[in-house]
């Protein structure tokens, strides 16, 4: 599978997202992954949610050098992120959505 530098996606896909989210970078080196919660988010008017997720999408352009894949399920209100192995980078990143979702949560990182 082809990664490519920077995939960031916000809407729901018919394919399973094991097939989807990458495992390795380009170089053959493992991915690490975290899952943000956005509680009731799907709840919310329409524009709110397109909000939340413009907000969410720049966060995560700042660490372009980090981030390989990211997916927002918004039946879910889930959000997967797949990231280079850089120490302490998964706690820069959810910082940084957390400054502009306050509500967000990590629930997962491996």
């Amino acid at each position: 599978m082809r990664v490519p530098r920077l995939s960031v996606q916000f809407h729901d896909a018919a394919e399973p997202l094991r097939n989807r989210a990458p495992s390795h970078d380009e170089n053959g080196r493992s991915l690490s992954d975290f899952m943000v919660l956005i509680p009731g988010l799907k709840k919310k008017p329409q524009g709110l949610i397109n909000k939340t997720i413009n907000e969410i999408h720049l966060a995560l352009t700042h660490f372009d050098h980090a981030v390989v894949f990211a997916e927002f399920n918004i039946r879910l209100n889930l959000l997967w992120v797949s990231i280079r192995p850089i120490h302490g980078i998964r706690f820069e990143i959810v910082g940084a959505i957390q400054e502009r979702v306050p509500e967000a949560r990590l629930v997962s990182h491996i």
